[in-house]
């Protein structure tokens, strides 16, 4: 996919840039797999703010995604989709007994493709099979990390992970990050790289396209007075003495906030970089 610039009628269009759309071939979803998704601006079942900045943006709904993709009979690749809430895109297949699911979208896979999840399906892309039945240096997304319970890991555009190993009862992945980590063999993982690669490469160049988004503007700590922020309170763009921290005092930016004795910490061989 490439990337649209925009003539500079703007300060804002002269920076701004998008992903052209090229592969989407449908743009209502389906209206079988939606569902109402509800803001909450950031705020718990208490209504508190717990996650600050957020609020407002555009109207969307929730498309319902197949991770676990039990199903054994070869799907047809209907239609491909943009989703709002994700990076990557999606593709709408459809089985031999007219049941419609949608799956995360592989790069090279195209409408009338058949996608299948089987231990003898074919290394193509949108194809699922068990770790232990993938070879080793396979490029694949959408990873188990407990069999059965559908992929959580490598879901966002462009990701993709490597098989390097294989170990007993586990099987060692690259992530995207860098991490080396084991899987259980059991655990099923999609063929291919994600898709919509030039995500990442866009500039939103203007507010409000940010606030479309449902992210409200921030005020800097330096900008603030002494009484409202750490860093606040100086002349010109001093923090006071202070390390980075939150409008509270709790300390941020390079803290380590993963848990010590978190459970699949045994399983880790490399730490992301």
């Amino acid at each position: 996919m490439a990337i649209r610039r925009y003539k500079a009628l703007s300060p804002a269009k002269r920076f701004s840039s998008r992903v052209k759309r090229e592969e989407i071939t449908k743009k209502k979803p389906e209206k079988s797999l939606t569902v109402v998704k509800r803001k909450k601006g950031g705020r718990n079942s208490n209504g508190r703010i717990t996650a600050r900045h957020r609020g407002g943006g555009s109207k969307r709904k929730y498309r319902k995604i197949d991770f676990k993709r039990n199903k054994t009979n070869p799907a047809k690749v209907h239609a491909i989709e943009y989703d709002p809430n994700r990076s990557a895109n999606i593709a709408l297949i459809i089985y031999p007994d007219g049941e419609k699911a949608y799956i995360l979208h592989p790069m090279g896979l195209k409408v009338g493709d058949k996608v299948e999840s089987s231990e003898n399906a074919p290394l193509k892309p949108g194809n699922v099979r068990m770790l232990e039945n993938i070879p080793e240096g396979t490029v694949i997304h959408n990873i188990e990390m407990t069999p059965g319970k559908g992929g959580v890991m490598v879901r966002s555009a462009g990701g993709e992970a490597t098989i390097t190993a294989k170990e007993g009862n586990m099987v060692q992945i690259k992530c995207p990050s860098g991490e080396v980590r084991f899987v259980n063999k059991k655990c099923r993982a999609t063929i291919g790289k994600l898709g919509n690669m030039d995500h990442e490469k866009e500039k939103l160049g203007f507010a409000g396209a940010t606030r479309h988004r449902g992210r409200r503007q921030r005020v800097r700590g330096t900008a603030m007075n002494a009484f409202d922020h750490p860093h606040g309170g100086g002349r010109g763009r001093s923090k006071g003495d202070n390390i980075p921290s939150t409008p509270w005092g709790k300390i941020e930016k390079g803290v380590k906030t993963r848990k010590k004795r978190k459970s699949s910490e045994k399983f880790i061989v490399r730490r992301k970089k």
